[in-house]
């Protein structure tokens, strides 16, 4: 006779030992297996091989990710080891929710073997399927990494805080203060021609980092423009370089839109995903006490139109990798331009138009001193 007692105690023990098996995946100290079963890629963009004598997974394509089965990762330590192959980047994903919304660390590799070489790496997330790394220049400096041998790596990631190491495990090759994505948990994927090797994940190990962000370096400078509304997008026409027609009207709809840490209105994180050539406008209010010339510093990608007290005042161009690029590379900076605005008695309104379609969008305003005008804060 069946006895239905012992087979539900049974039962009841293996679902117990299936429930402990899967919590230990995401606690703990995690050896990741290098083997297809554990990765979810395109049919002949990887190979899972013996290299150097360790095991390991080679990434045989640039654009095509893989991308770690059942994982959920927040907060820890993740280290491998990796030979880059690519001649342009090789990249970790880490709180993947998907390709449209993830945290990237990368290395561009044409600068390996170049310790001097200043975007060496990079950290910058991915919104909306936008990587808004020409928005975050701040976030990427020189490391020592070379080709044709082993690298170490290793992130440690605390809430909104990462330290990245490349090779010197005892000084951060970056520091980021403030993660700027909008996951917070979720898998890893790697991309890139890279060969992948020795990969560890150390669940909550965080060395003592903090999980609160950082000090915002602008936040008590008052010469920031942080308070906007801004327009919805307009698509425009990709032969014609600006119309009066854009210039917002009467029946315009505006909505409020504040700037994000270091200055940045941060149009990519309200907008998403471009497709084609969009158009906004930016609109904020200031009081001057008397007429006077202020000089605006302006940063922006990728275009801008900007008007004061509707009257036409500048037009410029920061397109990456062209002629009409600005300092620092074509990133949207503090360093982009700088120009005077005639500022008459009483309430005056600056207008910007900003165009995009190349990557990051967004402006970053600063006025050189604050004598006898007031912003909106």
């Amino acid at each position: 006779m069946i006895n239905l007692h012992k087979i539900t105690s049974l039962c009841l023990f293996l679902l117990c030992c299936v429930c402990s098996f899967a919590q230990k995946q995401n606690t703990g100290t995690n050896i990741i297996p290098l083997k297809a079963s554990n990765w979810e890629f395109k049919s002949q963009t990887v190979e899972f091989l013996e290299y150097k004598s360790v095991p390991a997974m080679k990434l045989l394509t640039s654009n095509d990710p893989v991308i770690l089965k059942n994982l959920n990762f927040t907060n820890g330590t993740i280290e491998y080891d990796m030979e880059p192959l690519d001649p342009r980047f090789t990249s970790i994903y880490f709180r993947w929710k998907d390709s449209k919304e993830n945290e990237c660390f990368y290395f561009r590799t044409e600068r390996a073997g170049n310790p001097q070489a200043i975007d060496a790496i990079q950290y910058a997330p991915t919104i909306d399927g936008i990587n808004i790394w020409d928005l975050l220049f701040h976030f990427q400096t020189n490391t020592n990494f070379i080709k044709e041998n082993w690298n170490h790596v290793k992130l440690v990631i605390s809430e909104k805080q990462m330290r990245a190491y490349v090779n010197d495990t005892s000084r951060p090759a970056l520091q980021v203060p403030m993660l700027e994505g909008n996951v917070t948990f979720g898998t890893l994927a790697f991309d890139g021609q890279v060969i992948i090797s020795n990969l560890r994940i150390k669940h909550d190990s965080v060395e003592g980092l903090t999980p609160e962000a950082g000090v915002d370096p602008c936040a008590s400078d008052p010469r920031y423009l942080r308070k906007w509304q801004v327009s919805e997008p307009l698509t425009t026409a990709q032969n014609i370089d600006f119309s009066y027609e854009y210039i917002p009207s009467a029946e315009t709809k505006w909505a409020a839109i504040s700037a994000e840490r270091r200055g940045l209105v941060n149009l990519t994180r309200k907008f998403g995903m471009t497709n084609g050539r969009r158009i906004v406008w930016l609109k904020a209010a200031l009081h001057s006490d008397k007429d006077q010339d202020k000089m605006l510093r302006l940063g922006f990608s990728d275009e801008v139109w900007v008007i004061i007290n509707e009257s036409p005042l500048y037009v410029d161009k920061n397109l990456y990798n062209t002629p009409m690029a600005k300092n620092p590379d074509g990133r949207c900076s503090i360093e982009n331009c700088s120009f005077k605005v005639p500022l008459h008695k009483g309430e005056n309104y600056l207008l910007i138009g900003v165009t995009n379609f190349f990557y990051g969008w967004g402006i970053i305003a600063r006025f050189d001193d604050l004598d006898g005008i007031k912003l909106d804060q």
